[in-house]
């Protein structure tokens, strides 16, 4: 056989199982080398819905919090924010795994549209909590039920072929750091609407009773635009409304809203136009290293952020701010990139779950861990060790360069291309 026949066999697939939907992915991917807008446009809105209810409590969780009126004092606000924060977290890295191994059986489609269905259930009974444990509540069944992100992520590895794996990827990513920089900005811009609107939300009306429904209940909207799409398929926040004797900024959720707006703007724009080109020069994992590293300088400097004011800490602010997405964004979609390579089409939906638990396990522990060591660096303003915040910002950091260390060999190390793959 010519050398030219064996690599069109190595490339080919031997067995094509019908009615089966892998085998009809893999040779639609083989008989269309270009990408489709639509596949695109899938995995953003999916993603970006998922996105949204994660983080568009955190603007105004510390006023919500303070009117449940169940901390004793000020400094103890942020510790209980922690915890419905970590809510969410806690419930989904309890069920990721099932999730995933959901989605590899029956598929991703059907797995996605659960997910979306409890982000429109959930979503909206915590915009209307009136108590401190109906917000915990209905932040972790939000969690529970929220299964899609890992099936996503396999799905984005399935149907683009593997050059072009890292712009379908980046699309999660992107997708993903949208909506976590749109839904504080919702949260911020909307929450108390008959307090910054009372022309148009008057007093003593529904919105005046429910001030932190709106944002919940618009994010609950896009989600039945999304749910009917696919049948045809912190801790910043926290710091940044903390009072300026506490170490935090005093932003109100109108300023939070504005730094991030500006923040995921930036962000649309490079990971859908330098990422996939920064990613082939230096490859995943050393550009998500170096980011990594860069991340960690920058995020100490936000306590002395704290001490402008006015245009400059608007500015400046705002700089940090679109940098630190910026690199957190690079090294997620660079271990996205490296973990869906890692196993076969049948396993991901799994290994993703695996991966989903394990994030999700942290993110449960970071708000709640995060609050509470906010709560307690808020009580140290004077102390001679890494006073206020610059406490928190260094545990933050430590965990950082704990996660570089694990990027480098023998903790990372990149699966070797079989001989079609390198064909390619």
């Amino acid at each position: 056989m010519e050398d030219g026949n064996v690599g069109e066999a190595l490339l080919k697939k031997q067995y094509y199982y019908e009615n089966c939907p892998g085998c009809k992915v893999d040779k639609a991917k083989e008989l269309k080398t270009d990408v489709s807008f639509r596949n695109l446009l899938n995995i953003w809105m999916v993603v970006l819905c998922s996105a949204l209810p994660i983080s568009s409590l955190f603007p105004y969780l510390y006023f919500m919090i303070r009117d449940f009126n169940i901390a004793k004092r000020e400094e103890d606000i942020s510790a209980y924010a922690g915890y419905v924060g970590s809510a969410f977290m806690l419930g989904r890295s309890l069920t990721s795994i099932p999730w995933g191994m959901v989605a590899d059986r029956y598929g991703r489609k059907p797995v996605a549209i659960i997910g979306i269905i409890s982000v429109i259930i959930f979503n909206s009974l915590f915009g209307l909590s009136t108590s401190f444990w109906m917000a915990v509540t209905s932040r972790f069944f939000l969690g529970s039920l929220n299964g899609l992100l890992g099936p996503m992520k396999a799905y984005c590895s399935e149907i683009f072929r593997e050059e072009k794996q890292a712009l379908g990827l980046s699309t999660f990513s992107a997708a993903w750091g949208m909506g976590l920089i749109i839904g504080p900005a919702l949260g911020g811009y909307l929450a108390q609407p008959a307090v910054k609107y009372p022309h148009i939300f008057p007093k003593d009306s529904f919105w005046d009773k429910f001030p932190y429904f709106l944002p919940s209940i618009l994010i609950s909207a896009f989600a039945v635009v999304v749910a009917i799409a696919c049948i045809w398929l912190p801790v910043f926040s926290l710091w940044a409304v903390s009072p300026r004797r506490l170490g935090g900024l005093n932003f109100t959720t109108d300023n939070v809203g504005d730094v991030l707006a500006i923040s995921g703007f930036a962000l649309i724009v490079y990971q859908l136009s330098l990422y996939p080109s920064l990613e082939r020069v230096f490859g995943p994992i050393r550009f998500a290293r170096i980011s990594w590293v860069l991340s960690i300088p920058l995020l100490q400097s936000y306590p002395f952020i704290a001490m402008l004011s006015g245009i400059t800490l608007f500015l400046v602010i705002n700089i940090a701010s679109l940098l630190k997405n910026l690199l957190s964004v690079t090294v997620v979609t660079g271990l996205f990139l490296m973990q869906n390579r890692a196993v076969e089409q049948h396993q991901r939906g799994e290994a993703n779950g695996i991966a989903m638990t394990g994030m999700s396990i942290f993110k449960a522990i970071g708000p709640a861990g995060g609050g509470a060591v906010l709560a307690w660096s808020q009580k140290r303003m004077h102390a001679s060790f890494l006073p206020g915040t610059h406490m928190v910002f260094f545990i933050l950091n430590v965990a950082g360069g704990l996660g570089v260390i694990l990027m480098f060999t023998p903790f990372l190390t990149e699966k070797k291309k079989t001989p079609s793959e390198q064909l390619h």
